[in-house]
């Protein structure tokens, strides 16, 4: 584990965890880098270094008031992947993470990067426009972030124990403990930093930067995502970055890192090996 501070004096949490070839994991909304745990232990154990850091205003890291957008993110990954001296790096992005990775490889290019991974990723764009037919009206939006401003405690169980791990699913089997771990990553991440992150996550357009891979990409979803649509998102997102894998789980829910991981780890480390 360890601490970065950016250049503008943001602590940035990160754990970095084995040796060999670096795998650099962005987390998704609301949560932390302990959402990969499954990943880097599984990817660590296979003789990988697995790091991951908590996004700025998430987990650990500190609670900047301003920063709250995809830029920052993105230059704020940049600096970590140089304050490592990262090289021939496997970026893997789950839901905002996955905007997060984008975003660093259109402003940063892939000099670094040796292949990248999209998990149920936001990218190419979650809001619903008249180019975006099949996005999220912003109402969604609107819901979200009145419901943090209400009770973001209650909004995070809500998220956790209904559509993000399938849970209102019938016959769906999905552990308190996960629940609980969705919710109490959550409530370490500033009120105004995870408010922020909703407009970042679903109102940015990453289309120009997925144009821009030019490394092997791996995108994974599951076809029955409630929060982020498959249509709008990797089955566009497949379209736009040239040569990309797309491997669909049937089935699966947006949280597929925890209810999926055993398939998971299996894909991404044939992935990353191939």
């Amino acid at each position: 584990m360890g601490i970065i501070t950016t250049r503008d004096d943001t602590r940035i949490y990160y754990k970095d965890w084995g040796t060999g070839q670096p795998v650099l994991f962005s987390h998704g909304w609301p949560l932390s880098a302990d959402s990969w745990e499954a990943q880097m232990l599984f990817l660590a154990s296979s003789g990988y270094r697995c790091i991951a850091h908590d996004r700025r205003g998430h987990g650990r890291s500190s609670q900047p008031w301003t920063g709250n957008d995809m830029d920052t993110y993105a230059d704020d990954l940049a600096e970590l992947i140089e304050a490592l001296d990262l090289q021939q790096t496997v970026l893997i992005g789950f839901s905002a993470g996955g905007g997060e990775v984008a975003r660093y490889i259109g402003r940063h290019g892939t000099s670094r990067v040796a292949k990248a991974a999209l998990i149920a990723a936001v990218p190419p764009l979650m809001l619903q426009t008249a180019a975006n037919p099949g996005g999220l009206p912003i109402a969604k939006f609107e819901e979200i972030r009145q419901g943090s401003i209400a009770d973001r405690s209650q909004l995070y169980k809500d998220i956790a124990g209904g559509p993000f791990f399938g849970a209102n699913r019938p016959g769906a089997k999905v552990s308190t403990g996960t629940i609980d771990s969705f919710w109490l990553q959550g409530m370490q991440g500033g009120h105004k930093n995870t408010f922020d992150c909703i407009k970042a996550f679903s109102e940015t357009d990453f289309s120009e930067d997925l144009k821009k891979f030019d490394i092997p990409t791996l995108i994974i979803h599951g076809d029955d995502d409630q929060i982020v649509p498959i249509g709008a998102a990797a089955l566009r997102s497949a379209k736009l970055v040239k040569g990309a894998i797309l491997k669909i789980y049937p089935g699966a829910p947006h949280g597929l890192a925890q209810t999926h991981k055993d398939e998971l780890n299996v894909d991404l480390l044939t992935f990353i090996q191939g």
